[in-house]
């Protein structure tokens, strides 16, 4: 599928700073991560009247009792004290549980493996906290996500970061159009060891905070312990697809995922080779899971019947273009299909344990269409 008009893209900055020149007042929504924090100091640096925002979407406490909202909240002060702007924090767990955890739970009593990211970016940070920061009379939300917001042709589109590793586009997916056009993303062109570089030398506290990992409101709990408080766990039979035989108890469906190699507690069985899970039985409760041979887990195309495409959906009925089904996977090449009901999307090559409640997100080079929940795998 080729785009209208690639061959002038207008730098991002230089855009939407001319598009907002009138009025230059932006919330910055603020984790107390690095990237956040250099976001507020690159907008600040253009003359933008900045504010701070801190969202608090997760009222609980961790294992150990750390409430990291907290921790989070305090890296927030600090850095706005140091940059010399007003800050506030604003509570939307009511909305994240309701637009976000629910359907999380929801995902996982069905046996999917949902992806939180992206909902949360589509429900909460740019729509409840939209909301919010356009009622307070600002011009645009700036977050600290790798990604850019083009405008040509008319339209606002989204376009990888210059940092491949760090881009984030995947977990911008679900987004319209119409809430790209008040976002900008000031570490569109910037590289993440210069992200740092900046935080040091402007003298942020956390500089060389870790980037957070995980479930965007778990973090790095345990997440078997985690959701075994909401979902009782129903313990099953793990059977060997090959041969039938029963080797041992599973905790519980919700915990496994495709492919997945660690903590099924059996290891020293059989050839000696690594045993990972294939497919799920969800009204016998039955795990399957093989040795060695991963082939079963290759399938040639998924239906998904719910994509969103950022700035509208394609003319033709099918179209060539890339597809990502997970977070920093490479591109890979695929044939997009409209069916009755959602579109069939063919691999080129056979993808390897493709799960549902994932999203499949469709690029042309280095633009993002859009993408949604992956509901069917077809092997």
């Amino acid at each position: 599928m080729q785009l209208p008009g690639k061959a002038h893209t207008i730098n991002t900055i230089e855009i939407q700073l001319e598009a907002f020149k009138l009025n230059k007042r932006v919330i910055v929504g603020m984790s107390g991560g690095v990237d956040s924090s250099v976001s507020a100091y690159l907008m600040q640096k253009q003359g933008y009247d900045v504010t701070g925002v801190f969202m608090k979407n997760w009222d609980e406490k961790d294992e150990d009792g750390v409430c990291t909202a907290e921790e989070d909240y305090a890296d927030v002060r600090s850095v706005c004290a140091t940059l010399d702007i007003p800050y506030y924090t604003v509570n939307f767990t009511k909305q994240y549980y309701d637009n976000v955890f629910s359907y999380f739970l929801e995902e996982y009593k069905k046996g999917r493996t949902p992806n939180p990211d992206i909902l949360c970016n589509k429900e909460i940070k740019f729509k409840a906290f939209l909301n919010y920061a356009l009622s307070a009379d600002a011009d645009m939300l700036v977050t600290g996500h790798y990604a850019k917001v083009i405008y040509e042709d008319g339209m606002y589109k989204l376009k990888k970061a210059k940092d491949l590793s760090k881009d984030q586009t995947y977990f911008l997916a679900a987004l319209s159009e119409k809430q790209l056009s008040y976002a900008y993303f000031p570490l569109g062109d910037i590289l993440k060891s210069e992200v740092r570089k900046i935080a040091a030398e402007i003298g942020l506290k956390n500089a060389k905070k870790k980037d957070s990992t995980g479930v965007c409101f778990i973090g790095e709990r345990n997440f078997k312990k985690f959701l075994s408080i909401y979902l009782p766990a129903k313990p099953g039979d793990m059977i060997d697809i090959k041969t039938g035989n029963v080797l041992n108890e599973h905790d519980g469906l919700m915990y496994y995922t495709l492919g997945q190699r660690k903590g099924l507690g059996i290891g020293g069985v059989g050839t000696g080779e690594p045993w990972f899970v294939v497919s799920k039985d969800l009204d016998k409760n039955i795990l399957y899971i093989c040795q060695g041979d991963d082939s079963v887990l290759y399938s040639k195309a998924l239906i998904a019947h719910d994509i969103n495409f950022i700035n509208g959906a394609p003319e033709k009925s099918d179209f060539y273009c890339n597809a990502k089904f997970r977070y920093r996977q490479p591109d890979q090449a695929v044939h997009v299909i409209k069916q009755e009901k959602g579109y069939l999307i063919e691999f080129e090559k056979e993808q390897r344990a493709i799960t549902p409640g994932q999203w499949v997100v469709l690029y042309d080079n280095d633009w993002c269409l859009g993408g949604g929940p992956i509901d069917e795998v077809i092997k």
